[in-house]
């Protein structure tokens, strides 16, 4: 056990010398080739924060976002660098997970798009490729079958705890989905799910639950409260 927590120990250090912070984005944009944007997941700020970058970073300096839900397209045409934008979503926590999904939208240039590829594998990744659509791949599937499982749980027709051993245990998924969901966050998968619906209000993969909705309300948002479907005071 000593020798993982000093392994840990060391891997942040070693990471943390290769990183300069700063408060302000203007200042340091100016020298960059690559801007991967991971704040709060709101269309509004997001536009804003890269209208703002764009009019200071190079022309040849390529845009990011590592959103999970929110459309690539819409957050390009905040610039004046559709060509040069594109979507990396790094998957949590990234230390651990390989997986990057790089995200093209129809104005994404072949040379940005192969840059994103060349990036993520130099920083240990495994790319994935996928258009621009909601979700791209991993949430696409998963967060409809999260939203499956919690009207499973609705109906009556299994418990929220038989339902996560039934997943570990016969599809060999590591974490069950109510215990996924409490991981994620359940303002969070709220948020993603109310977004779709908004997007294609008769698709019934993307209905709304009023469990979610209701524990959201009361401000069990899972592990980070302490409260979500389970307790973890």
């Amino acid at each position: 056990f000593l020798e993982m927590f000093q392994a840990g120990a060391e891997f942040i250090e070693k990471t943390l010398k290769n990183l300069t912070t700063s408060t302000d984005a203007v200042a340091v944009v100016h020298s960059t080739d690559l801007v991967i944007e991971a704040i709060v997941e709101n269309q509004k700020i997001k536009n804003e924060l890269f209208k703002r970058l764009d009019k200071f970073a190079p022309e040849h300096t390529i845009f990011a976002s590592n959103t999970s839900s929110l459309q690539i397209t819409q957050l390009a045409n905040s610039t004046t660098r559709q060509d040069r934008f594109g979507g990396l979503h790094f998957f949590n926590p990234v230390p651990m997970m390989k997986l990057v999904e790089v995200i093209k939208t129809p104005m994404t240039s072949q040379k940005t798009f192969e840059s994103l590829v060349d990036f993520s594998k130099a920083v240990g990744k495994s790319p994935v490729s996928c258009k621009d659509t909601p979700g791209f791949i991993v949430n696409r599937l998963l967060v409809p079958y999260m939203m499956e499982a919690v009207r499973l749980f609705e109906r009556g027709d299994a418990s929220k705890e038989d339902i996560d051993v039934a997943m570990k245990l016969g599809a060999g998924y590591p974490m069950g989905p109510f215990e996924l969901l409490d991981y994620v966050g359940l303002d969070t998968s709220k948020y993603i799910i109310d977004g779709w619906h908004s997007l294609e209000p008769n698709n019934p993969l993307f209905a709304p639950s009023p469990l979610l909705n209701k524990l959201v309300e009361e401000k069990k948002l899972g592990k980070k409260t302490g409260e979500g479907f389970y307790k973890y005071k």
